[in-house]
Order: C-alpha cells, then structure tokens, then sequence
C-alpha cells in the first residue's frame, strides 16, 4: 500500500524542510517548493493527499493561493500554517471554507511533529476501512454525468463507513454517524463532497438518500438491536421537498424494527432549502413521528441562528473548525462555550465533532458538552468493525 503525499509551500526553505522531515517521519511522502510557480507545476504533473501552505510569502500569499487552488476545484486536504495572529488564521481557514476547500485545520508557526500528525494522522492511515479512502478522496478529479450516478445507484456502489459517538463525561458509546462514501469500481473510494453536490445538481439525491437509509437502519437493526440508542444520517437540504418522506421513513424503521427516536436526521446548510415552508412543515412532521433532528456544523452559516430558533431541532453539532482549534484558540473556546451553553439553554443535546486528543475531550466535558466525535475516538469504519469496536470499547471501560 503506497503511503499518503504531502506537498509543502513555504517561503522558508529551512521551514519547509523541517515540515518535510516531520512529515516523512510520520510515514509520509513528502516534498516541498518554495515558490508558487512551482508549487501549481508540481500540482499539474503529480496528485497530492495534503497540501500545507503558509499564509505569509512574497508575490503571492496563502490566502490568494487557496482562491486559486478553489477555482482548479483542487480535492487535496488542506492544512494552513503561520506565525500570523490566531485570528488572522481562524479568519484564513473560513475563507478557505467558503471557496469549498477542504481543510483540514491551522497549525501556529513553529510547527512540532505532534501537531502536525493530530491533522494528518500516519501516512498510511486508511481510517479503519479494508479499503483504500484515497484514491479519489485526494486524487484526480473526474467527470460525474447523471447516468455515472444512475448506473452506481443500479449497482448499490455507494457503501457506509460509520463513526462512533460517545458521551463525553462517561466515555459510553452512545450512537453511530452514517457516512457515505462511492466504491468507485476504477477509482477506489469516492467521498461525498465529490458526488454529493452532483447527484443534487442533477436530482439524483433522494434516490441515493433512500439507498444510504436503508443500508444504515438493516445494519443497525442486524447489529444493534437494543445496546445502541442512536443511529445519524445525514439529510441533504435539496430533499425537503417531499412532504411523503417523513411516512416513508417511518414505515422503513417499523420494517427493521427501530423506534423513530434512535434515528438522528443531520441537517447542513439549511441555506440551501428549496422550499422553506414544505421543509418546516416536513420537519415538524418528522419530530412529530419521534425522530431527532441535529442541526451539523453550527456556527459556519450566517443562517444557523435563525434556522436554530425557526424548526424544530432537537440537537446541535458544534463545528469541527472550532474544536480542532479549541487548543490554540481563546476565540474557538469562546465560541464553544457559547454554542454549548446556547444549546443548553434551549433544551437541545450538543455534541462536537473534530475531537483529535484528550485534552480538546476534557475541554469539551468541563464545558458540560454531551457528546463527541473525532479521530482521538475513533475513525469512520466498516459495519462490522464498528460493531467490534464496541465490544472491545465496554471490556475496556469495564475493566
């Protein structure tokens, strides 16, 4: 299996050359350039996992760097670095997000070997799964038709990876996200910010979303019967148009046998609602039959606040971007307090995502934070390596 790749840009030729190091004794392949003409060449004639930038460089900064890389429509993981500011680099990392790059977080100049790895993780790291989720998730784009997505709905080509969620003051293994990825029969494993936007575009989302629920509550049913109390999937906003769904999904859960109330229907970008008022009645129609609703990635969207009050959540997942940052930021630790502290008050669950080390779960326990998800506790996995996972989680808690 060939490792992961890393691509350093930096100014610094010692700098980046450190990085480089750090990388390659983290199981990397790792290479650097210290200007931006070479660092576009390098990305035309090679494929990299992860891309490192520094926001600071002559001609070019980092922040024009990532526009451009944006518009090439660029799939690498992300990782920006400086001696700027926290707030300038939080400020970066947004834009970054909002040209639809995918970040993996900021890291503060110096950079020490252990921050790099809690971003990147070991260079052959394949988060769990028997199959590689690099080849497409980092590599190559390639055109997606209608009919490529029609013929991998025919094939049921798109498979589940779930990660696990756990309480935070208790450690207990308290429910499972579902995460689609596309078992490409050329490419390997397709992620979801690759076809997602497509099968929306092209109105394929609600028969690809129909395929994951099905998928996700037969392994939950065959699996977790009674030990696990909650299983997320995500919903696309696009597909709150049918107010038939809340019945269909209904009926499906009374066909595996699992009550409404262990299912989580995770809502992004509520921006995107076709139709604001079919989608609350919708909503309410789904909590009405028991099933939860999570508001994803809070505190990304200028929205959020007035979709929170608007329908009917019953849960908030503090974004990633803040806790990742949750150690190095006195801005990102004001903001999860506040969200917790919001949920709180409105009687909703919190849980945060991104947790990478113990001292970011700790954190979030002190805060009364409820739940959690990240890479500290465990990668997306097979169905059933999830169901070993748990197992070997309760002997480890018990013992």
């Amino acid at each position: 299996m060939a490792n992961r790749s890393i691509l350093i840009l930096d100014d610094d030729a010692a700098a980046a050359q450190t990085i480089q190091w750090m990388a390659e004794s983290l199981g990397f392949e790792a290479e650097f350039v210290t200007r931006p003409d070479e660092f576009f060449l390098r990305l035309e004639q090679k494929s990299f996992d992860i891309i490192t930038i520094d926001l600071v460089m002559p001609k070019l900064d980092g922040v024009e760097i990532m526009r451009l890389l944006a518009e090439r429509e660029t799939r690498a993981k992300i990782v920006i670095s400086s001696g700027m500011d926290s707030k300038v680099l939080e400020a970066a990392q947004r834009s970054a997000l909002e040209h639809g790059l995918s970040i993996l977080g900021v890291i503060s100049k110096p950079i020490s070997k252990e921050s790099l790895r809690l971003l990147v993780g070991d260079g052959s790291e394949c988060d769990q799964l028997p199959w590689v989720e690099k080849q497409s998730a980092y590599g190559e784009l390639f055109e997606i038709t209608p009919l490529d997505l029609q013929n991998a709905l025919d094939r049921h080509e798109f498979i589940l990876a779930y990660q696990p969620k756990i309480e935070c003051k208790s450690g207990l293994t308290v429910g499972f996200e579902a995460l689609v990825r596309w078992k490409h029969p050329d490419r390997g494993i397709v992620m979801p910010d690759v076809f997602i936007p497509v099968a929306e575009n092209v109105g394929l989302i609600d028969a690809l979303t129909e395929q994951i629920f099905e998928q996700s509550l037969e392994w939950f049913s065959q699996f977790f019967p009674q030990s696990i109390p909650q299983l997320s999937l995500n919903i696309s906003a696009k597909s709150l148009v049918d107010i038939q769904m809340a019945d269909d999904l209904s009926a499906l859960c009374s066909r595996y046998r699992i009550a409404p109330e262990c299912v989580v229907l995770e809502l992004t970008e509520t921006s995107a609602m076709v139709d604001p008022i079919l989608s609350l009645a919708l909503l309410t129609r789904l909590r009405l039959k028991g099933f939860q609703l999570s508001i994803d990635d809070f505190g990304t969207g200028f929205s959020s606040m007035v979709q929170l009050v608007r329908l009917p959540f019953s849960e908030i997942k503090v974004d990633k971007s803040f806790v990742m940052q949750a150690q190095n930021s006195s801005e990102a630790r004001s903001v999860i307090k506040s969200i917790i502290d919001l949920g709180h008050s409105l009687g909703l669950l919190v849980t945060a995502e991104g947790v990478e080390n113990f001292k970011t779960l700790d954190y979030l326990n002190s805060l009364g934070c409820d739940l959690a998800q990240g890479y500290f506790i465990a990668r997306p996995m097979t169905g059933e390596a999830a169901r070993n996972w748990v197992k070997q989680r309760k002997q480890g808690i018990s013992a």
